[in-house]
């Protein structure tokens, strides 16, 4: 039985519209990622592996399986979708919180974190940002000014040796995605 593979888009593409006029932003990242979903109940066999002589079923969503990031994404859009274009951006288990001034933003944060806490969902705080006006989000520099990249990331893409084999020429390829939201190529 083969499945089909669901595709699924960072949003790059829409953050300029979505945090036009954004002024405080929050970042939070959610703890365990797809393994806070549990498996439905008549598909545990469909996680099935043998590991030293035993068949195990996973009973919650695991890395790895074909169709795991665009199923959290769908169930985290679902849980959010009255706050999704309003003050909230969501990819995977990265959440961003965006607002035009100090006390909304609070009120969108607890908003957001009384969501979580009512589905169980938990943050690492190590790599949660409260609060600020310029944060890193999904590799991006967002700030109330605009976007821009990590000068780290665009110091590593200058350093890149130049293609010698096919395969060399498509892994640079693969940044065509990313690049016409940064640049201009003449």
């Amino acid at each position: 039985m083969a499945t089909s593979t669901c595709c699924l888009d960072a949003p790059y593409r829409h953050l300029g519209h979505q945090l036009c006029g954004a002024k405080i932003f929050t970042k939070l990242d959610l703890r365990w990622g797809y393994n806070n979903i549990q498996v439905k109940e008549g598909n545990k066999w469909k996680t099935a592996f043998w590991a030293k002589y035993r068949l195990y079923k996973s009973l919650v969503m695991t890395f790895g399986l074909t169709n795991a990031h665009a199923a959290f994404q769908h169930f985290m859009n679902k849980l959010f979708k009255d706050l999704l274009d309003v003050c909230v951006i969501i990819y995977l288990n990265d959440i961003l919180i965006y607002s035009k001034n100090d006390a909304n933003h609070s009120k969108h944060v607890h908003e957001v974190l009384c969501c979580l806490m009512e589905n169980q969902f938990f943050c690492k705080a190590s790599k949660c940002t409260f609060h600020v006006t310029l944060v890193e989000y999904l590799g991006i520099v967002v700030s109330d000014e605009g976007f821009s990249l990590d000068k780290l990331k665009i110091q590593a893409v200058q350093d890149w040796p130049m293609p010698t084999k096919v395969m060399d020429v498509v892994d640079t390829l693969d940044t065509r995605e990313f690049i016409p939201i940064f640049s201009n190529l003449n």
